[in-house]
């Protein structure tokens, strides 16, 4: 395949930087309905001429923890020269450089967590295989194993006890089954739900937009939203209504506690669009672990939220980024529909 300059607009444009075009069309239909000009820059095979400036308009990263599962294992390292060229040129980007290496790292993630008095699973970072036995060691099973450079929850696994880790150790090597792309695996303590669901609580703009209850009584660690993500149920009984994996919380709201919380720690990171998945226990605590910049939306929860006259997710992304474009440059008129697809 042959590489190519990415593309520009010669009017002030939003820029989505992507790595998987399979995400990405909930938001441009919702850019598309707003009349707002907005081109993809899919990075794989792609080029950036560093003695050119930037094009100008909003930029917004959508870059993964998980682009090394689906196209090129060096997806990250294009994505930070991209964010890195566009900060040098002082160009407006929505989840920036920072921010892309907060999504890559659960260890930043679980650090900034815990520094602000977050309730968080106990964790510990193992730095290859044999520091994975060793470090596991300190933790009472059940406890699980997660990759740092995760996303779709890879690399997350339960074990029931440390001879069943140090059975399959070898598949955290480099080149197994389980090796994470960095070689950094996670062990954390299992958190035990009081009832069978997580909560993944969704912020635009800084400020909350709802929370969504994702049904995890299947056992699955695999929870992102996206129709692209969905793994089909085996031997389901067809007579038996299916609690839905997704579904609003509605008594979660802006003014409950730890959304608050959640906005202020979004705020001090410089995060403008995120997911914040959180645990209830049995005994009280709410249990925050991963926080989700590149945030997908589940297609019914979105349906329902239209369905009851409430804007979906991806309609306020596309009004909270055409303002932030309008804010860069006030002075021009974006083109409607899409530049470049």
């Amino acid at each position: 395949m042959s590489s190519h300059a990415l593309p520009v607009c010669g009017t002030p444009t939003v820029y989505i930087i992507h790595d998987n075009p399979e995400w990405i069309a909930p938001f441009t239909d919702a850019f598309d309905r707003l009349g707002v000009a907005h081109v993809e820059w899919l990075l794989p095979d792609a080029s950036i001429d560093l003695a050119a400036e930037p094009p100008q308009g909003v930029f917004w990263s959508r870059l993964s923890a998980s682009a090394h599962t689906r196209t090129d294992p060096h997806v990250k390292e294009y994505g930070r020269a991209v964010l890195d060229w566009l900060a040098a040129a002082g160009r407006r980007v929505v989840n920036g450089r920072d921010v892309y290496e907060l999504e890559v790292s659960k260890v930043r993630q679980h650090r900034e967590l815990a520094g602000r008095g977050f309730d968080v699973p106990r964790t510990a970072a193992a730095f290859g295989p044999r520091a994975l036995v060793g470090a596991a060691a300190g933790f009472t099973p059940p406890f699980i194993t997660k990759h740092n450079q995760g996303g779709k929850g890879l690399g997350v696994r339960r074990f029931d006890s440390h001879a069943e880790l140090e059975a399959v150790a070898d598949e955290f090597a480099p080149g197994g089954a389980n090796a994470p792309i960095d070689g950094i695996t996670l062990i954390q303590e299992y958190v035990q739900p009081a009832q069978p669901f997580i909560t993944r609580a969704e912020f635009i703009g800084g400020r909350f937009h709802y929370a969504v209850r994702v049904d995890v009584s299947g056992g699955s660690f695999e929870l992102c939203p996206a129709d692209a993500c969905t793994i089909p149920s085996a031997g389901a009984d067809p007579d038996v209504e299916a609690v839905p994996q997704f579904a609003r919380r509605e008594e979660i709201t802006a003014g409950t506690p730890l959304i608050a919380r959640l906005e202020t720690l979004l705020a001090d990171l410089g995060i403008e669009i995120a997911g914040v998945e959180f645990i209830e226990t049995a005994d009280g605590r709410q249990v925050a672990y991963d926080i989700n910049t590149n945030t997908n939306y589940n297609p019914s929860v979105e349906s329902a939220e239209q369905s009851a006259g409430r804007q979906p997710a991806a309609d306020r992304i596309a009004d909270f980024i055409a303002d932030t474009l309008a804010e860069a440059a006030p002075q021009s008129v974006s083109p409607a529909g899409s530049a470049a697809r």
